[in-house]
């Protein structure tokens, strides 16, 4: 695997300057599914949580799949397309979609590594050309329908190294295979990854992962102010 490189991208404040975890959550609320009083300020609580990095993602995932799992999966798939083109393609900056095929046009191996779930992801890592997409996995019932539990290993804080380590594993690489691999994160969640990568790049950081990079001498990169 001569030359070759890994670039791995957390979504969230990372390629998106917003977090789509919360703003489909917002959504579920503006298109009448969820209460505005009580659902959204919730979704707010879960939200300052994850900032703070004392999120408890198991009950997030069930507060936040509550809203749609329960509907017939056409009527959900309809609704999240209404959401990615009134509130996620206008969140997609030209700085980001020139990142990311900046990467695939070298002959990277490119993945999004996200802690939001594979339902309100899939279809964004595919606007952004991103084949490989590890995000937090749905347990699914014997009819497909999410239960509101998490399947497997989730895609969070020290799950991403887990999850990117399976992945490989599965194409039978490992990261010591690549001569450089690089994770873009805006996220003190994201520190074990971060740690772990040759090349970690604070990306749009929080001002926790500023302070961080800059006494560790990592590259800072504000994505939607910078060329890319």
């Amino acid at each position: 695997m001569d030359g070759m490189n890994l670039a791995l991208f957390d979504l969230d404040g990372t390629l998106l300057p917003g977090d789509s975890d919360h703003a489909f959550g917002q959504f579920m609320v503006d298109i009448g599914w969820a209460d505005a009083a009580t659902w959204q300020a919730r979704n707010d609580a879960f939200f300052r949580q994850y900032q703070a990095g004392t999120l408890n993602l198991a009950e997030y995932i069930e507060f936040a799949t509550s809203v749609w799992r329960s509907r017939p999966l056409a009527e959900a798939e309809a609704a999240h397309r209404r959401f990615m083109a009134e509130v996620i393609t206008p969140m997609i900056h030209p700085s980001a979609l020139a990142l990311v095929a900046q990467h695939q046009q070298a002959g990277d191996w490119v993945a999004v590594v996200t802690a939001t779930n594979e339902f309100v992801t899939a279809p964004i890592a595919q606007a952004f050309g991103i084949a490989h997409l590890l995000a937090v996995q749905l347990e699914r019932d014997v009819h497909g329908h999410a239960t509101g539990r998490i399947a497997g290993v989730p895609t969070f804080q020290a799950g991403k190294i887990t999850r990117v380590t399976a992945w490989l594993a599965s194409q039978g690489k490992t990261l010591a295979d690549f001569d450089d691999v690089v994770f873009y994160s805006d996220s003190t969640n994201d520190l074990p990854l971060l740690e772990r990568v040759r090349t970690p790049v604070a990306t749009n950081p929080s001002p926790a992962l500023k302070a961080i990079a800059q006494e560790r001498g990592w590259r800072v990169l504000n994505l939607f102010t910078e060329a890319a």
